[in-house]
């Protein structure tokens, strides 16, 4: 198990010297952020970020994520182009030595929630999702202001994309992600990618907008578009077990064995009603997912592959970008370290976090 950290880049309060020093950490989770979405990344940039991690005693792991252009998702005959621009950047990162991708399939929105700094009862803030507060905002108002999406878009862009989403169902969506995935894999297969396809977050259908990267039946679906490990997953246990349906421990030990597991997000939610929650920290006992058991089930199959501690609280009075502070991430990273090792020790395997 390779314990890596999600990095924004040189504007990020959360450095890379500081980043180094949370022990058992082996590698950075990043991107290229200035290149237009749909556009080829440049192998110059690629690898000064590469460079710049390395001098920094990491290793760039992960790409999270080359974003999936909306008129690939729609399926517009502008989606070749595109795809052709995807297929460059991954040769560019694999000619860097950069193997592992992440990316979503979400329309409009990636992660999604109603409130940033939900106050919890230590008197630290978290993200929450309350379905009341979503049900409540009209996205074709043209004044939707939402938390944790690309605001990329104008109100005028975002109330046409949405409008022209709504000719597209979810099997139609299914075509679409088809035709991506069979664009994309020979080259990536061709390159010893492994590509890894983030769950959608929450896992169920916000605005009407389709949703389809959701439980085991639709990964199981998904996986079958392509048959290699080239084609694999992100587990992330937040946004997956937001859905108390979705058990985490058995989707690794379903996927895992079939080397279909390619990366992992690991954090912990508190389930609060239907289909409500809040972020909460590592620890399982303060949300509603059994940490510990996750850890076993990766063990269970000897995962070797990059894992990261996704979303944090904000403590100790940090001021950052929400989610992403230093102080509780670096506590979980820890504690899924500690975690591992005594699970690997119990099992009298090998520990290493490299």
């Amino acid at each position: 198990m390779k314990m890596t950290f999600r990095w924004y880049g040189d504007s990020d309060p959360v450095t890379l010297d500081k980043i180094r020093q949370i022990p058992g950490m082996y590698g950075i989770v990043s991107a290229i952020y200035d290149v237009p979405v749909g556009e080829a990344w440049p192998l110059e940039k690629i690898n000064q970020l590469k460079h710049t991690i390395e001098q920094a005693g990491l290793r760039l792991e992960v790409i999270e994520s080359v974003p999936v252009h909306e008129d690939i998702k729609l399926g517009l005959p502008t989606r070749d182009r595109y795809i052709e621009n995807y297929n460059t950047t991954l040769q560019n990162l694999s000619k860097a030595g950069i193997k592992t991708v992440c990316y979503n399939f979400m329309p409009v929105f990636d992660w999604t929630r109603s409130q940033l700094d939900y106050v919890l009862e230590d008197g630290s803030t978290a993200l929450i999702y309350e379905e009341e507060q979503i049900r409540k905002m009209n996205p074709l108002s043209g004044e939707l202001k939402l938390p944790g999406w690309d605001t990329s878009y104008g109100d005028g862009q975002l109330k046409n994309l949405l409008e022209q989403y709504q000719q597209v169902s979810e099997e139609q969506l299914w075509q679409n992600l088809g035709y991506f995935i069979k664009g994309i894999m020979p080259v990536a297969e061709a390159e010893g990618m492994r590509m890894a396809i983030h769950p959608d977050d929450p896992p169920w259908s916000i605005f009407g907008l389709p949703r389809i990267i959701t439980n085991k039946t639709n990964l199981d679906r998904f996986l079958q578009l392509y048959d290699s490990p080239a084609n694999g997953l992100c587990i992330c246990s937040g946004s997956l077990g937001a859905n108390p349906d979705n058990n985490i421990p058995e989707l690794l030990r379903y996927f895992g064995p079939k080397q279909r597991v390619n990366f992992v997000h690991a954090r912990n939610v508190k389930l609060i009603g239907e289909k409500s929650f809040q972020e909460s920290s590592h620890l399982s006992t303060d949300g509603s997912l059994d940490m510990a058991e996750i850890i076993r089930a990766l063990s269970d199959f000897d995962f070797a592959g990059p894992i990261r501690p996704d979303h944090g609280r904000m403590i100790w009075g940090e001021v950052g970008r929400a989610g992403y502070g230093l102080y509780d991430r670096a506590l979980g990273a820890v504690y899924l370290n500690g975690m591992w090792e005594a699970t690997r020790k119990a099992e009298n395997k090998p520990v290493s976090l490299h």
